[in-house]
């Protein structure tokens, strides 16, 4: 199952490290975040290096749905409900700060990559008043955003909010242009980090600044993220010929789809669950019932799954890894929305590296502690983790019974029939039939038994 953006595009090969090497800056993984985070440091004059476990852009980037938007579900009424309007009003600038510093970057570097700026729509087949008061929360901060009671969108609804000049692109082939200038070494997995060198299996490297930009952080203590965020898995497919409606739309119902098209395709996403939870499977079923009901006309041409951080109170989780690492900084948590995420991300850290103040800084620090809207997260994940730890370790495949345990806290692993894996629950790490890594926190394969 490959993406369309990975089917379409082939960025450059890198070569791997090939000795030990210093240098002011490194970054761990060569996703969005970490891309642009050594592109900006590099474009604010501090040199850089990029160490990427496989391919640049191989992860969870070319996955995407690549809708750079300020447009994150329900999320403006709840921040000033829970953190009031000061810090909401914070929130909402980031991401539209975001989304101009990607017009700016593509402007002036007259980047071909699909980018266009159209309006992103939020909707709902029952929840109407969530909707308005949505869409007068983000007026209220400052947002571009209106209730309509009806849009082109050929599914039943109630109304959406439409918030203007949001963007989409081809995210790889804007990857594929910033990273030219760029020193990245790929086949280069960091195994751990000690001060400020990063020990990989191609040799040491030593940075008086250490960014961790992959994607779910590997390092537990100090940080602790594996206590602050999971991981969900989602679905998307690609339909050529299908109706097109115009803009970008995403549903607040369970079971509601988000839509974007690319050229001739519309992208048809769904299905999301936490990661380890999929024993049955069935979610690109549902998805192409779905496609098949409201888009008749469209043909499926690709099918992928992405997989998020999700943090207990929403936001990213942007700055120093901790108190007692500073200059150790972390990007993770972009929930659903890894484009905006991503740049604000590289904003941040660029600006801490270069010793300048932020004004999204505090907000968005892994020091932050906003319990209002973390609480009920974190006590779900709490109770997932204990359960998982506490289970046996046996996880049943195919009438087989196999020992299988992620070697990256010892949660039980469940197998997940629809992409032939075992998946965590706890963390999200996943591993192939053979017990092979595809995707951490976990740095090492399951052991079988």
């Amino acid at each position: 199952m490959e993406s369309i953006w990975s089917s379409t595009v082939q960025i450059h090969e890198r070569g791997a490290l090939k000795e030990d090497l210093s240098v002011e800056a490194a970054v761990i993984g060569a996703g969005m975040a970490g891309i642009l985070t050594a592109y900006l440091l590099e474009e604010s004059g501090v040199p850089v290096v990029v160490l990427e476990a496989d391919r640049i852009g191989s992860g969870q980037t070319q996955n995407t749905t690549a809708k750079i938007t300020s447009q994150h579900g329900l999320i403006y009424s709840k921040l000033i409900k829970k953190m009031g309007p000061q810090k909401a009003r914070l929130y909402a600038m980031a991401q539209e700060a975001a989304i101009s510093e990607y017009g700016r970057i593509i402007g002036e570097g007259g980047i071909k990559c699909h980018f266009e700026q159209l309006p992103s729509y939020l909707y709902s087949a029952c929840q109407k008043d969530a909707l308005w008061k949505e869409a007068q929360a983000a007026k209220e901060l400052g947002l571009c955003a209106k209730f309509l009671e009806k849009t082109d969108l050929p599914m039943e609804h109630v109304g959406a909010v439409c918030f203007e000049e949001q963007a989409q692109f081809h995210p790889l082939e804007f990857m594929d242009e910033i990273s030219r200038g760029l020193v990245v070494y790929e086949k280069t997995k960091a195994l751990s980090v000690k001060g400020n060198r990063i020990i990989t299996n191609c040799g040491t490297v030593k940075a008086e600044h250490i960014i961790f930009a992959s994607h779910y952080p590997f390092i537990n203590v100090p940080g602790f993220y594996f206590a602050r965020e999971h991981q969900e898995r989602s679905y998307v497919i690609a339909l050529e010929s299908a109706m097109q409606p115009k803009g970008m739309y995403y549903s607040i119902d369970q079971g509601g789809l988000s839509l974007r098209n690319y050229e001739n395709f519309l992208l048809v996403g769904g299905g999301a669950h936490r990661t380890g939870r999929n024993q049955k499977g069935g979610q690109y079923e549902e998805l192409k019932k779905q496609a098949q009901m409201y888009f008749p006309t469209g043909k499926e041409v690709f099918c992928w799954s992405a997989q998020d951080c999700m943090p207990h109170d929403q936001m990213a989780l942007i700055g120093n890894y901790s108190l007692f690492s500073p200059y150790w900084y972390v990007e993770t948590g972009f929930h659903k929305w890894g484009m905006t995420s991503a740049m604000l991300s590289a904003m941040i850290i660029r600006d801490a590296v270069c010793g300048i103040e932020n004004p999204y800084r505090r907000l968005f620090s892994p020091q932050r502690f906003y319990p209002r809207m973390a609480a009920g997260p974190f006590i779900q994940d709490l109770a997932v983790s204990v359960k998982e730890l506490s289970k046996g370790m046996f996880a049943p495949k195919a009438g087989k019974i196999r020992k299988l345990r992620c070697p990256h806290m010892g949660c039980r692993l469940y197998w997940n029939e629809e992409e032939q894996s075992f998946d965590c629950p706890c963390h999200g790490s996943r591993f192939d039939k053979e017990g092979e890594l595809l995707s951490g926190p976990a740095q090492k394969g399951c052991c079988k038994k």
